[in-house]
């Protein structure tokens, strides 16, 4: 067994080193000038495409469900661990690059979201399946890669989908409740079971409901410390500039570490590129691939550039109150403490709250991604032995020790992006002619 952890902890050191985090952001990079800053210039509109009224068109579910349910699997415990995690391991200068990846990301989100839509299909149940699976064996040609992809899709999804988010659940609420594992186990299975076993339609329309809750909470409780604390708002912006370039406070004092673990927590938290969201995106009743597009790339921005913002800024202001030092925590044992510093007596159970709901969103909206991915590997007739399968996961992830099934969903989470990233590169030309498309046709006025 040790010898097992060995090889996988060396091998998700690979996974997640600097070649992929390269080619993650690159892959940003080269979209944002392939598609001339498409993301900021269509900012304004992708947002009106989510909160306005639209006409029906095909699909399973609304452009608004569709965008909470992929938030649902990305606004996870990466927005309050992950930042943590950066801080201490990167310095404050990670934050920045957090921002830097999100801003790109997004790029790669509205290619995903693009491609989602242009390339799937209709399955026997008259529902939409699409995702990298499809555009790669659509597009690509290439089943061959197209089957790795949904291979490791399914894997990951019993790690960091299911088992390692109820796992942070049961740890959270023992540890601030007093409630045994195996009790919360049995609570967050059952509530689990009755969402993710009515199919695509159950999930959405329980994302949509717990996704802005959850999300709007904790941002507001950012916020009151935020508007508490203004004096400290200045100050922490500036250190996070300034150790984003100089790489002071940071692990060894390197401006690399800054950069490597603020864009690799960056891309843990918001998956531009890994290929989980766009599966969600499939589902979207929409009208064009682009419009579709841009739905999606919102996601990122909310994940991070608002989220993401609000845990790293009231870390640092933390950090500015102790003498410029996070002590001896990580995590979201650090960002408890911090938060209950700030805001006492409320503080930390927001964290708590939002850690609990976070994961178990995550459960929600990966359940759908997993059984999408096995799926296109076994058939329709797996559709009920997935979801048993893995909703038995989570009750597990409860009661069991996790260090080496972190590590499997890890590696396996980092490996679904290969495909998929040389699927968005090779496939650029497609996003940028949808994307022209797109334009043209709302000038002509056929598209609104």
């Amino acid at each position: 067994m040790q010898n097992l952890q060995s090889l996988m902890e060396t091998l998700s050191g690979w996974v997640w080193g600097p070649y992929m985090l390269v080619l993650i952001v690159g892959t940003g990079i080269f979209l944002t000038f392939r598609l001339l800053f498409w993301q900021f210039r269509m900012l304004p509109l992708a947002f009106k495409q989510v909160f306005g009224k639209h006409p029906e068109h095909s699909g399973d579910i609304s452009q608004f469900a569709s965008l909470m349910t992929a938030l649902s699997a990305t606004i996870g415990t990466g927005n309050i661990a992950g930042v943590a995690t950066a801080c201490v391991l990167g310095g404050p200068g990670a934050v920045f690059w957090m921002w830097m990846t999100a801003l790109f990301g997004m790029a790669t989100k509205y290619g995903e979201g693009v491609l989602a839509v242009k390339y799937r299909i209709k399955n026997e149940k008259g529902e939409m399946s699409g995702g990298p699976m499809y555009y790669i064996e659509r597009g690509l040609k290439w089943k061959w890669l197209a089957l790795i992809f949904a291979l490791f899709g399914t894997l990951a999804s019993f790690g960091i989908g299911s088992s390692v988010q109820s796992n942070t659940v049961a740890l959270a609420v023992e540890n601030s409740l007093g409630i045994e594992t195996w009790m919360t186990g049995i609570i967050i299975t059952a509530f689990s079971a009755l969402v993710i076993l009515g199919g695509i339609k159950s999930i959405s329309k329980a994302s949509s409901v717990i996704v802005p809750i959850m999300a709007v909470g904790y941002v507001a409780g950012g916020l009151i410390i935020i508007l508490n604390n203004l004096e400290l708002v200045a100050p922490a912006l500036k250190m996070i500039f300034t150790y984003a370039f100089t790489g002071e406070a940071a692990v060894g004092g390197a401006i690399g570490a800054a950069i490597r673990y603020g864009v690799a927590r960056g891309v843990f938290s918001n998956e531009a590129g890994m290929g989980s969201a766009p599966i969600a995106a499939a589902a979207a009743k929409t009208d064009h691939p682009a419009r579709q597009g841009l739905v999606s790339m919102t996601g990122t921005f909310i994940d991070t550039i608002i989220v993401c913002s609000i845990t790293g800024i009231v870390l640092v202001m933390g950090y500015i109150m102790a003498g410029n030092s996070f002590g001896d925590q990580t995590g979201a044992v650090l960002t408890i403490g911090v938060f209950d510093k700030l805001l006492p007596g409320v503080g930390g159970w927001v964290v708590t709250f939002g850690i609990i709901f976070f994961a178990y969103s995550t459960i929600l909206g990966w359940s759908y991604y997993g059984e999408k991915c096995a799926t296109y590997l076994l058939g329709e007739k797996f559709v009920l032995p997935y979801r048993i399968i893995y909703i038995a996961s989570v009750f597990v992830g409860c009661i069991a020790t996790l260090d080496l099934v972190w590590l499997f969903a890890d590696t396996f989470n980092g490996l679904m992006a290969v495909p998929n990233l040389i699927a968005l590169l090779l496939l650029s030309g497609v996003i940028a002619k949808e994307s022209k498309d797109f334009i043209a046709r709302r000038k002509s006025g056929e598209l609104y």
